[in-house]
């Protein structure tokens, strides 16, 4: 089957005029006295997720196709990405406004040089009520084994390992780079000695397979027995609709309620509580045999942000590479901070564009799509979504 690509609109210097931000000068006072903030839905802000990078060494059809991310694609020059000094005093405003867990993506996070840096500046950050950040990363594994130990002596609390099979032949097909699975379960071992899975939130190391119908879904029972009874959470994610080229097709999403059940009929599972406000994924836990949650075996998660969508839960903000504000993954354009970061801008000034920004947030765009049929369209004629490997995941 021939891959379906579509040519890739730049976001990186695209901004529409109403994505600009107004001069601080002319921004109106944001008084936020208790480090509470709500959007135009009532959804607080918890979550930053900051992209510390455009590159990748994968190239996953499902994000950074080949065709399109070749070796003639332009990146970000470095002069245009935020500092670690620049995403540090961002993220000390953002957790002003309530902010309480930090995740570092990328594309790849771990080819930023020296990340170790900014995750020790990250890590001294503190919540409003005086508490270490709930500091993330997510990460193909690639370099994971020989970083592993340096980030966990930054501060960094824990990862997230991206899989998407543990046949050899699928995951280098799906990384399309050649890249052997051995290496990546060499850094989820190494992450795990370092004790970046145990945190002492219950939260762990996790590993993310995106299930892609026709590509990897045989895959699912030979995770699921590899990682059962390991302490790492593995979580199913369905095959989104992210970007603009990608080709994706409705007919290649395999619904979450149809994992949970192939699983089901191999490995009893009961259903568990959020652990938190606002979680992404449905937590479902092995069953002994009186048919309660067997904690040694461990639990699952799926993710269905197609089938399923949990817009009126969702407390996210998204930094990208050079210091876009992004309110949703799926979204068409991005607020320029970078833009009073660099300038004379205080960072009172800055705090309260963050503030009315997401005060006026109102995305629910899988909400909407949910609504629709599966060959119609949420956005305006000739808007595109801001891809995946420029915000992160």
């Amino acid at each position: 089957m021939s891959k379906r690509v579509i040519p890739l609109i730049d976001q990186r210097s695209y901004v529409p005029r109403e994505g600009l931000i107004r001069s601080h000068a002319e921004l109106e006072p944001f008084v936020n006295s208790n480090g509470l903030l709500a959007d135009r839905l009532g959804r607080p802000l918890h979550d930053l997720r900051i992209s510390v990078t455009d590159r990748c060494n994968f190239r996953c059809s499902y994000c950074m196709p080949k065709e399109v991310f070749d070796k003639d694609y332009a990146y970000l020059p470095h002069s245009s990405l935020l500092s670690f000094e620049e995403i540090t005093r961002v993220a000390r405003l953002f957790a002003a406004h309530g902010v309480r867990k930090i995740r570092l993506t990328g594309g790849e996070p771990l080819l930023r040089k020296n990340l170790e840096v900014l995750i020790e500046q990250l890590a001294a950050l503190r919540t409003v009520d005086g508490l270490p950040l709930d500091l993330t990363l997510t990460t193909n594994g690639s370099l994971l084994a020989r970083k592993a130990q340096a980030l966990k002596a930054a501060g960094l609390n824990r990862v997230t390992v991206s899989l998407d099979g543990l046949d050899d032949a699928v995951f280098r097909r799906m990384n399309d780079v050649d890249f052997p699975v051995a290496d990546v379960l060499a850094g989820i071992e190494a992450a795990r000695a370092a004790g970046l899975g145990q945190d002492g939130t219950g939260a762990g190391l996790k590993v993310n397979m995106v299930v892609k119908r026709g590509t990897n879904e045989q895959e699912i029972l030979p995770m699921v027995r590899h990682f059962k009874g390991t302490g790492i959470v593995l979580r199913f994610i369905e095959y989104m609709d992210v970007g603009a080229t990608n080709g994706w097709r409705m007919d290649e999403v395999l619904p979450s309620a149809d994992v949970v059940k192939l699983i089901h009929a191999k490995h009893p599972l009961i259903q568990l509580d959020p652990t938190v406000a606002g979680e992404t994924a449905e937590r479902w836990g092995f069953a002994d045999a009186a048919g309660r949650h067997d904690k040694a075996a461990g639990e699952i998660g799926v993710i269905s942000s197609v089938t399923q969508a949990f817009c009126q839960d969702c407390n996210r903000a998204r930094l990208s590479t050079e210091g876009k504000l992004y309110l949703c993954l799926f979204a068409t354009q991005g607020h320029d901070l970078r833009s009073l970061i660099r300038t004379d801008a205080s960072d009172a000034d800055i705090e309260s564009a963050i503030g009315h920004i997401w005060q006026g947030r109102s995305d629910r765009y899988s909400e909407l799509r949910s609504t629709m049929g599966p060959d119609t369209t949420t956005l305006a004629p000739g808007q595109r979504r801001v891809e995946m490997s420029y915000i992160g995941g």
